[in-house]
């Protein structure tokens, strides 16, 4: 795709992000419409029309140019990126331009990396997809994984620059735009990103999705074993109230390893919202933590799930609502609740490091097709239990998953949630003490 049309598909995106979200979409017309362009208004056309289909623009060339075959009135345009004022085109109907989308070359024709180095959290993909794909494509994947989103950055920081895909969260994907550290993707290479419910693109931290594509998404509150932990915790009161946490010291609890997770529950339970940045709220929060600290037996975002909770090293678990269900598939005591006191949402992405180019960023935004693909996704979601944002993979994803309000939120747990945001400035700094002071003492 050449650069010129990179950024008409660009500015047609940008476009249809700024139609006011609270005013009815234009009807939706049965049949395509002949146009004369009149100056460059059929680009505002098309957007007010589609809002955001990706897709929309490669339509009309397609269908003008098959008009065009029997009928010399309509243009024949032999440069995409070319529309010229006086031309009659072909805008095609919704339900037409849903239904074309340009077709990917046949797989013994894509020109592909020997090499893809992938870079994502612990237990977060079905590892035969990755099997699979290197063998239908005949590219090696290195796999590596990181703790947390702190933990992914600080890697990239410290010069780890060969990565091509990697996962971060959110509020993680705004502060990595605003160092420039990830690449705008090609939506040519990614066609099945039209297979993703609407609800979850086009997000505040990257509208338009110039540089990531949802990944999953979830919510993190508490993991317990229902064998031991009784009654059935509700509260964070449970991981931060020494004189209930410690009554379960022996059996164990675990406390995910990742700062805005650790001190952002913590400000919930007292109040606060996860991204307060009042330093006296975070020095409460402080205290609670180095209170309850002496009651928890380990520290675990990586390796929680098989060294802990399976074989049942700890019965209360700080956990992201995905690897509960994991861990419940072998020992099965194992059951996730949202505290009363509410809790963080977050959606992972896929992105690709600004350091990945040439045929590496083209490999890695083929990798994340296939990982949109219906199917693909439908087996990993069946695999790693969290909420998929791709739509067309529903019919494959198992019905218990589905339906389960502790995967898929219900309303009233939605309205207990937070998204997390990037700190900055004077308030990271802050925040960094905090975690720093919880893990030395």
């Amino acid at each position: 795709m050449s650069k010129k049309l990179l950024n008409l598909l660009l500015v047609f995106m940008m476009l249809a992000v700024l139609v006011p979200t609270t005013l009815a979409a234009p009807p939706a017309q049965e049949e395509g419409q002949d146009y004369v362009v009149v100056a460059d208004d059929w680009l505002s056309k098309l957007a007010d029309k589609y809002l955001g289909n990706p897709f929309a623009y490669p339509a009309i060339v397609h269908y003008t140019n098959q008009k065009n075959a029997e009928d010399a009135s309509y243009a024949e345009i032999t440069d995409p990126d070319l529309i010229e004022i006086g031309w009659k085109i072909y805008i095609p109907s919704a339900a037409e331009a849903e239904a074309y989308a340009p077709p990917p070359p046949p797989a013994e024709a894509l020109e592909l990396a020997d090499t893809l180095y992938v870079f994502n959290w612990a237990d977060y993909i079905d590892e035969d997809l990755v099997t699979d794909y290197e063998e239908e494509f005949g590219v090696t994947v290195v796999y590596d994984t990181f703790d947390s989103n702190e933990d992914l950055l600080a890697k990239l920081q410290a010069g780890a620059t060969g990565y091509d895909v990697i996962f971060p969260s959110d509020y993680m994907v705004a502060q990595m735009i605003e160092m420039e550290m990830l690449a705008p993707l090609d939506f040519n290479n990614i066609p099945n990103f039209a297979n993703l419910h609407d609800f979850t693109t086009d997000p505040s931290y990257d509208p338009g999705n110039v540089y990531s594509v949802p990944y999953y998404w979830g919510t993190t509150g508490i993991g317990y074993h229902a064998d031991v932990v009784d009654p059935p915790p509700d509260s964070w009161v449970w991981l931060f109230d020494p004189e209930i946490a410690c009554q379960y010291a022996d059996g164990g609890i675990n406390m995910l390893d990742d700062q805005r997770e650790v001190i952002g529950a913590a400000l919930k339970y007292l109040g606060y919202s996860i991204n307060d940045t009042d330093e006296a709220h975070l020095m409460e929060a402080r205290d609670l933590l180095l209170a309850a600290k002496p009651c928890w037996k380990t520290f675990d975002s990586s390796g929680y799930i098989d060294n802990l909770m399976i074989p049942g090293e700890v019965v209360l678990a700080h956990a992201w609502n995905g690897d509960v269900f994991v861990a419940a598939e072998e020992n099965e005591g194992w059951t996730y609740v949202m505290p009363k006191e509410g809790g963080i949402i977050w959606q992972d992405n896929m992105c690709v490091p600004a350091t990945s180019t040439g045929l590496s960023k083209r490999t890695a935004e083929h990798f994340i097709n296939y990982l949109l693909d219906a199917e693909v996704a439908g087996q990993n979601t069946n695999y790693i239990w969290y909420a998929s944002p791709n739509k067309a993979a529903e019919p494959y994803i198992e019905p218990e998953i589905l339906e389960d309000p502790a995967i898929y939120p219900d309303e009233e747990t939605m309205v207990r949630v937070e998204w997390l945001e990037p700190l900055s400035g004077e308030a990271l700094a802050i925040w960094d003490r905090v975690w720093t002071e919880l893990k030395v003492e």
